[in-house]
């Protein structure tokens, strides 16, 4: 399986409270999305609203696709949604 990850800006979903960012799965597109509860709880996000969250998504992007990566692998390729319990405790910055 071929995954990938395009250098595209991810968005913010007011709806459910997440930064999306897309992945490319042998070639086709699949959704990605982290909740803010991960992302402050291991980004280093303060609870002060989608500039922070996008921020700690930012700066933390490699870690968070890394982590999707493993979970597209498992699901073979269906969309994912990173919560705080898909990352180990503590906070990791990059």
């Amino acid at each position: 399986m071929d995954i990938r990850f395009p250098s595209e800006a991810p968005s913010w979903h007011d709806a459910n409270l997440t930064v999306e960012f897309p992945a490319l799965v042998d070639g086709a597109r699949v959704p990605c999305a982290i909740s803010v509860e991960a992302l402050e709880d291991h980004f280093g996000a303060p609870c002060a609203g989608r500039e922070a969250w996008m921020q700690a998504f930012d700066a933390g992007r490699r870690r968070i696709e890394a982590v999707a990566r493993a979970h597209l692998e498992l699901s073979n390729g269906t969309p994912v949604l990173l919560k705080s319990g898909h990352f180990p405790p503590g906070r990791l910055l990059s």
